[in-house]
């Protein structure tokens, strides 16, 4: 039992791979993964799903993080590592939050919006306060939470869902 099966190391090698290959994008904002940064953050992503008591398949959520912050004027090289991991955590604890009655990219899109104008990357604003609110709308299943606080919307209170 305390050996890891093939089908865990296999996972967390495809999600070290695929994690490192955002660096293709993302050099371009002067941001990069070591190899070593990329295995932290996907061993971070296991402690973290764990915490919260979440299973995920496919190729995690990571890459998405990656993609939508590397252009945050609040992310540079020196804290990436750092943020791309408390976001993850952040991420994850406010799937269970909401009861996940919010898609993955909706989450992702509110977090990214709220961080770069009110937040002004406070992780603890955003964690804190931000999406406190977000998840309770959610919840009480208002279905304005991707218009509060200045967010871009793809959906708007009245709109039938597509």
């Amino acid at each position: 039992m305390d050996q890891p099966n093939w089908l865990q190391l296999m996972t967390e090698q495809t999600q070290l791979a695929n994690v490192i290959k955002t660096n293709e994008y993302t050099e371009k904002f002067g941001l990069s993964l070591t190899e070593e940064e990329a295995g932290l953050l996907v061993a971070e992503r296991k402690d973290s799903l764990k915490e919260q008591r979440r299973v995920e398949f496919g190729e995690g959520i990571l890459p998405k993080l990656i993609f939508a912050f590397c252009d945050s004027p609040y992310l540079y090289q020196d804290n990436y590592v750092d943020t791309m991991g408390r976001l993850q955590d952040i991420f994850y604890l406010f799937k269970n939050e909401s009861l996940d009655g919010a898609t993955d990219d909706e989450l992702i899109e509110y977090m990214r919006a709220a961080f770069d104008s009110e937040c002004e990357g406070s992780l603890d604003h955003l964690e804190d306060t931000v999406l406190e609110q977000f998840a309770r709308e959610v919840r009480m299943n208002t279905h304005d939470f991707m218009s509060v606080q200045n967010t871009p919307t793809r959906w708007k209170p009245g709109e039938e869902d597509e």
